[in-house]
């Protein structure tokens, strides 16, 4: 006991104990110290992504009203500012989970600026009620005293509503300060009024529907609610780091597939610091092994990058040594496996040798080009009989029927070469057939082959028409949310699941806490077709 009456903790005698504990003590010291510079490190991070954001944000504000030679057109502007926006908001999104003190600040902050939602909407109302209502001290009934009640903007497909719920408070008549009530339901947005089927619904009109946020905003508007485009932008943010899990292990899941396509496709996006646009590229691995009759779902992952180089096809098939089907492009030759080596087995598409005839074609003055591609088509005529037939069937088949065609197609195509001009149009399309010979005779050897890789091209064509009505994304962050999006979308079509109904119930179920171990159970083959319609 010290004096004033102060007491101290127990401690051993024994030198070694004591020193045990010292020890102990240290290393929770250093592991907290630690902690704090790993989240220093990633709130300075942050804060340095965020300000260049903000830079580029303020830069595109001055191109708004400066001189008329340096503006972007107004589609331009709208679409680069909610890219921006959300850009930001999915870093907030990112430190919130890290920091609990500056969710709790923003929270607040949306609550306090979100505004009210219109009294002509209509209400529905959920009452959340506490597991029971039986006083926890003496067990008696308690009585309703209040409740906490919270708007927050839901939608109906082709209506919108307001959600309201309603957390009745009980207390105990006979004990004093003893009070329970349910606890307030999991948001995405903390203090935001919309609900998760409201954010599916604007992410799916802007990444399915190709709606960009500034006419989402509009179309609010004339239903009487008022919703900037930055709100907007700030949803689909918060939505995006929820999902980023979810795309990453289904991008696991196909790498270990034995037979993938793949493909890369232009898409400009804004240069951050110059206000001008760059060239991305979106590239795209699929599945599709229902022409052979396979198990596995169908599903396509995209993946932004940079560039074109043969990095970025590192980066994206890292580790996968099954077939893959693609178009002659050189980036794909590097992954091919070497003598004993491991890698991919190159399967070359057949529409690609086919197109290059074809524009010769249409001028009708290329007669080599026209008999090409009929040899090419009695290819296909082959592929009609064996589509959806086991694997040994269709490989049999093959080297029964397309293997003579196959070789009498190139044997004439090297005749036909020597009699042009070198640098003929023709004699280009006829060399590069010739030069991938290898690849494009593989689908005779393999039956999960298929003669062409319109599966992956079918797959990535909606980024063409989301090029026409929204231009760029807001450089690199901004491709990278549209990858992550866009594979969920298009993987809900290949499925015949609605992509509306999944990703309401993908990121309630995220909100609440799904847990990282049951993570395959959200991939989007999982909502059967009849849940989604």
């Amino acid at each position: 006991m010290r004096e004033g009456g102060e007491t101290t903790p127990d401690l051993p005698d024994d030198p070694a104990v004591l020193r045990a504990m010292l020890l102990a003590a240290l290393a929770e010291r250093d592991n907290l110290a630690a902690e704090r510079d790993s989240i220093v490190a990633e709130r300075d991070a942050l804060a340095e992504r965020n300000e260049r954001l903000h830079h580029l944000l303020r830069k595109l504000q001055r191109m708004q009203f400066g001189p008329r030679s340096e503006r972007l057109p107004e589609e331009q502007l709208q679409f680069a500012f909610e890219e921006v926006e959300a850009s930001l908001a999915s870093n907030e999104a990112e430190a919130e989970k890290r920091l609990p003190d500056l969710r709790q600040k923003n929270t607040a902050r949306r609550r306090a600026g979100r505004g009210r939602l219109p009294a002509h909407l209509p209400r529905i109302e959920q009452v959340l009620l506490p597991e029971s209502t039986a006083c926890p001290c003496c067990r008696g009934r308690m009585v309703e005293i209040g409740a906490d009640t919270a708007e927050r903007l839901d939608v109906h497909p082709a209506q919108f509503r307001v959600l309201v719920t309603r957390r009745p408070k009980f207390a105990c008549r006979a004990c004093q300060g003893v009070v329970v009530q349910a606890p307030a339901p999991a948001r995405l947005i903390e203090g935001g009024m919309p609900t998760e089927a409201t954010v599916a619904q604007v992410l799916v009109a802007r990444y399915a529907d190709h709606m960009p946020l500034y006419r989402q905003a509009q179309s609010l508007a004339r239903q009487g609610i008022e919703i900037g485009r930055e709100v907007l932008a700030g949803w689909l943010g918060a939505a995006a780091f929820a999902v980023r899990p979810v795309v990453a292990r289904m991008r696991e899941i196909l790498l270990a597939s034995g037979r993938l396509f793949a493909d890369e496709t232009g898409m400009p996006v804004l240069e951050p610091g110059r206000g001008k646009t760059k060239k991305g590229y979106a590239w795209a691995i699929a599945r599709d092994d229902r022409p052979w009759g396979g198990a596995d779902p169908p599903a396509v992952v995209f993946h932004y990058a940079p560039g074109r180089g043969a990095e970025h096809a590192r980066d994206l098939l890292a580790g996968y040594t099954g077939l893959l089907q693609c178009d002659g492009y050189a980036a794909y030759k590097g992954l091919a496996a070497k003598d004993g080596g491991t890698g991919v087995t190159l399967v070359y598409c057949w529409t690609h040798v086919r197109r290059e005839f074809f524009d010769l074609a249409k001028s009708n003055t290329a007669p080599i080009a026209e008999k090409a591609l009929q040899r090419i088509a009695a290819l296909y005529a082959v592929e009609d009989t064996i589509r959806g037939k086991p694997p040994d069937i269709r490989r049999a088949t093959r080297q029964a029927r397309s293997r003579p065609l196959v070789a009498g197609l190139f044997a004439w195509l090297e005749q036909q070469l020597v009699r042009l001009p070198g640098r003929s149009p023709t004699a280009e399309a006829i060399r590069y057939a010739l030069n991938h010979r290898d690849g494009l005779e593989q689908f005779l050897e393999e039956g999960r082959a298929e003669i062409d890789s319109n599966t992956v091209e079918r797959a990535i064509r909606p980024v063409v028409l989301s090029r026409k009505n929204a231009l760029f994304a807001s450089g690199d962050d901004g491709g990278r949310r549209w990858a992550d999006f866009a594979s969920l979308v298009e993987t809900c079509k290949l499925n015949g699941i609605n992509p509306q109904v999944y990703f309401t119930d993908l990121l309630t179920r995220l909100v609440n806490g799904w847990p990282q171990s049951r993570i395959d159970e959200l991939m989007p083959w999982h909502w059967a077709t009849a849940k989604a319609g």
